[in-house]
């Protein structure tokens, strides 16, 4: 399996859900199919086949957040020495030149990424366009709606 980059926050994310999961989640649907198989006939039993669907899920999550926690480049943005460059972790500042609208984005890994909180996947069109830039360069992005043209403002390593 490849390695997998994440930011620091993203890592401890993963690393609370899992925990999440393997101390609450495990242990409460085992109750509940012990519960289920108590009540008798399991032929046409609704919560037991709901409970172990259920444990099926929690058991696939675990695995694949031990994965990739296994395989995970851990990346803190405070320490990147990028030389003002657009790199992985990085918050840039863009100005969408047609509108002007003005948006903050931090590139992060696959399993962090949340537009809605301006973090964007690194394999997503958008950052891939930014990697590498400078403040003051401008990156061509080509989105479902057209070509679009980011200014890049400001770059900071939080």
């Amino acid at each position: 399996m490849p390695t997998i980059p994440l930011t620091v926050r993203g890592a401890q994310l993963l690393k609370e859900e899992l925990h999440r999961l393997k101390t609450i989640e495990r242990p409460s649907v085992i109750a509940a199919i012990a519960e289920a198989r108590a009540q008798g006939d399991l032929s046409e039993n609704a919560e037991y086949d709901a409970a172990r669907e259920r444990q099926g899920f929690i058991e696939g999550r675990i695995g694949e957040l031990d994965g990739k926690l296994a395989n995970a480049q851990v990346i803190d943005p405070k320490l990147l020495d990028a030389e003002g460059r657009a790199v992985f972790g990085a918050t840039l500042d863009l100005e969408d030149l047609i509108t002007g609208d003005k948006v903050t984005y931090q590139i992060v890994g696959d399993d962090e990424a949340d537009i809605k909180v301006g973090k964007i996947s690194v394999s997503s069109p958008i950052a891939r366009a930014l990697i590498g830039k400078y403040a003051g360069d401008v990156a061509e992005v080509q989105a479902p709606g057209g070509l679009r043209e980011y200014e890049i403002l400001d770059i900071r390593y939080e």
